[in-house]
């Protein structure tokens, strides 16, 4: 007998038939019986009817409630300035951003002034409100900007607008009056320092004036004026050195050609310029040529040689004792001068050694006029260096004490120049709005309330429905 292969037996039907039995038996045995039907929906209808009732009434019994918004906007730079004033001193004054700290944030600052109480009652009496009645304003900070967001409510759309513009100009008249505030303390605190600053600088000017009455010396450059005179006084006396050196030279070339001293030269000229001696020495001049001349013709014998030689013998004597009254000289030497009225070089020779011996004079005495000038001075000047140094000093302080006195005006003055510096400058980005219709109330808000507690309530009673075969699964032994 043959037999056929047996085939591959089928794999198993999926066990729906359990599945919808298990099922059947929860919802039979889960589900209350026919009679408390009614008891459950005695229990859900009066709560779903208050929830109802409740959200319907939110709807029509809350007054109608507008709200207004605007937005702030605060700048995120510094500035800064700087004055350089000439010969006096340099005011520089610098505001950083206000955003550059990181422990520090304008915009938490007047979030905080945006809610306060001063700045509420302020706007109250703007807007014409009770400031008990005033509604506080909520304040929204939008991250990573400088925005500032304002919400405000009211009963209509004008009274919500009229609210948070008054908020506005409270806010702004605010920080005008905070910083009209800081600037007056600052400029107190600084005219305080300003006038301590300005006795300084009178104190140290009044030194330097007492100093300048009790010494003389009124400035440093008439210090530097006088170490320029020595120098003038030190390159005079090397030119009259100088000077009186040439004419020593000339006059001992000429006192050497002559053959006489100074002192045989002077008298010389004494005698040239008196009357009776220079005719005497004409005539003696006259009488000696004409000796001389017919000495070589009719001999020394002669009668009228004779004659000649005893006058001109009488007019020497008395040409020497006019010499001898007038000079003191020996016979001798008053007859080396008797060539000045015969020989014109040598009178002018004389001259020019009279003359140098005058000017040699001249250069000695105004060398040492020069150097007693410059002895004067030197002592003068040792004197004063001790002197002028203190008076550096005291110059020296009053400059300082002027600078930052000086320094100290045009920092007030810049400091008025921006009064945003602790109080960061703030714009007005959107004006308060006009609402055009109520935020509340909400009629998707009362709906989704309602029907979020309906839903609440539904799941609650589900539970309660399905308790029993819930805790037989979780403790089947119980």
């Amino acid at each position: 007998m043959k037999h056929e292969p047996l085939s591959p037996p089928a794999p198993p039907a999926p066990d729906t038939t359990r599945r919808l039995v298990r099922g059947w038996r929860l919802v039979r045995d889960g589900l209350p019986s026919f009679g408390r039907y009614r008891r459950y929906a005695l229990t859900l209808g009066p709560s779903l009817a208050v929830i109802w009732a409740l959200a319907a009434l939110y709807v029509v019994a809350t007054p109608p409630r507008y709200t207004s918004r605007m937005t702030f906007i605060l700048p995120g730079t510094g500035v800064g300035g700087s004055i350089n004033v000439e010969t006096i001193g340099q005011a520089t004054t610098t505001t950083a951003s206000p955003f550059s700290g990181s422990t520090l944030s304008p915009t938490e600052s007047y979030k905080r002034l945006l809610a306060a109480d001063v700045t509420l009652r302020a706007a109250a009496r703007l807007a014409g409100d009770d400031p008990f009645a005033f509604p506080k304003p909520v304040v929204t900070l939008t991250d990573q900007t400088n925005l500032i967001e304002v919400t405000l409510s009211g009963h209509t759309a004008a009274k919500a607008h009229a609210r948070a513009e008054a908020l506005r100009r409270a806010f702004l008249a605010g920080l005008d009056a905070l910083r009209q505030d800081e600037a007056a303390t600052r400029e107190a605190n600084d005219r305080r320092q300003i006038a301590a600053l300005q006795g300084k600088a009178r104190d140290a000017q009044q030194r330097v004036l007492a100093f300048q009455g009790r010494t003389g010396l009124v400035s440093l450059d008439q210090f530097n004026s006088r170490i320029s005179a020595l120098d003038t006084l030190r390159d005079r006396e090397r030119v009259a050195r100088t000077t009186q050196r040439a004419q020593a030279a000339t006059t001992s070339q000429l006192s050497g050609a002559l053959q006489i001293g100074p002192a045989e030269a002077r008298r010389a000229m004494i005698l040239k310029a008196d009357p009776l001696f220079r005719s005497l020495l004409d005539r003696y001049a006259e009488v000696a040529t004409t000796a001389t001349d017919k000495g070589s013709v009719l001999g020394p014998q002669h009668a009228t040689v004779e004659e000649l030689d005893a006058r001109k013998s009488g007019v020497r004597d008395a040409l020497i004792a006019r010499g001898r009254a007038l000079t003191g000289l020996d016979g001798r030497t008053l007859m080396t001068f008797a060539d000045l009225s015969v020989s014109d070089g040598r009178e002018r020779l004389f001259e020019a050694l009279v003359s140098r011996l005058g000017d040699s004079a001249g250069a000695r005495a105004a060398t040492a006029e020069i150097r007693a000038q410059i002895g004067q001075q030197n002592a003068e000047t040792t004197a004063l260096a001790g002197t002028a140094a203190q008076l550096a000093d005291l110059v020296r302080e009053q400059r300082v004490a002027e600078a930052v006195f000086s320094s100290a005006l045009a920092r007030l003055d810049t400091n008025k120049a921006d009064p945003f510096a602790s109080y960061p400058l703030v714009q007005t980005l959107e004006a308060p709005s006009l609402p055009i219709k109520p935020s509340s109330p909400s009629l998707l808000l009362a709906l989704a309330g309602a029907i979020g507690a309906s839903v609440l309530l539904i799941v609650g009673f589900l539970l309660l429905w399905l308790r029993q075969p819930i805790i037989q699964r979780l403790l089947p032994n119980a």
